[in-house]
């Protein structure tokens, strides 16, 4: 099974790596190409365009930006979608909300090749360890043929629906992380107006009736922010937030956890913070006297 990955960021490389790590037949593309360097030095093809890298794979994962990446790379006169091999299966590992993900799809089914929105919950560290989860919309038969090499990246692919479910549901989840987030903030401010060690209080948080993996991998980015690498940044999770509401708005729901999360973001990335973890909204939160 030959596979092609586009999108060689922050999460993409190191689960490209783990791809030619596991000796799958690799191509990759990036639009810097200087991405690519890495693997390149590996001896992991690097495709010229996305005709060629459609072309020559089975498989076609891609980790994006955001929606309007995915349908630029998928559905664009020059993407993958127009060069794609019969029966190819696609896979959009990027967070780009439900309505894209089923554009993507449509299109995809006019070039007869299945297409599969599979969002990832993780870290960069766990991407690098294959301990993702995947979140997986489309044809329950596509997902079934491509799951091993879904394997190689994440540690539980599990199937949601028909096209989008796996968008809709990665936006569920990045809601409870931005809201657990907002909570962990507000409880260190809290605590820290109260005279009591962040560190003290991040650690009685942790072995609390809250404690979760959460907790137990964000430490650093609260207690180290000047040192702890930055995992998913404020801006991005601000566009997650934004595609939830939009979702919920459609259905009528109103989101207050969220709504506030959003906010906080916002704020965050209007001080100049945009660039930074999400979790700065502590720092922003934090008492000055």
């Amino acid at each position: 099974m030959r596979v092609g990955f586009a999108g060689l960021g922050h999460m993409g490389l190191p689960m490209a790596t783990r791809l030619a790590d596991h000796g799958l037949t690799l191509t990759v593309w990036n639009r810097t190409a200087s991405r690519a360097a890495p693997l390149a030095a590996r001896g992991v093809q690097v495709a010229g365009s996305l005709p060629d890298l459609a072309a020559g794979s089975d498989v076609l994962i891609t980790m994006l930006a955001d929606g309007q990446a995915a349908r630029d790379v998928w559905c664009g006169p020059d993407g993958l979608l127009a060069a794609c091999r019969p029966g190819c299966t696609g896979v959009d590992m990027s967070t780009t909300g439900p309505a894209a993900a089923r554009e993507i799809a449509a299109e995809a089914a006019r070039h007869g090749a299945d297409f599969l929105d599979a969002p990832v919950s993780g870290s960069t560290a766990l991407a690098g360890q294959g301990a993702l989860t995947t979140m997986v919309g489309g044809p329950a038969e596509a997902f079934e043929r491509v799951r091993p090499v879904l394997a190689v990246l994440t540690a539980r692919q599990l199937h949601l629906g028909p096209a989008g479910a796996g968008a809709a549901m990665k936006l569920a989840v990045n809601i409870m992380i931005a809201a657990t987030n907002q909570a962990v903030a507000e409880a260190l401010a809290l605590a820290a107006g109260a005279g009591i060690a962040p560190a003290s209080a991040y650690d009685t948080l942790a072995a609390s009736a809250v404690s979760s993996p959460f907790l137990g991998y964000k430490r650093d980015a609260y207690l180290a922010e000047d040192d702890a690498p930055v995992a998913f940044t404020a801006a991005l999770m601000a566009k997650d937030l934004e595609l939830a509401l939009d979702l919920a708005a459609a259905a009528g729901l109103p989101l207050p956890a969220a709504t506030a999360a959003r906010r906080s973001l916002a704020d965050a990335c209007a001080a100049g913070h945009a660039d930074a973890d999400f979790s700065c909204i502590a720092r922003l939160l934090r008492p000055t006297r």
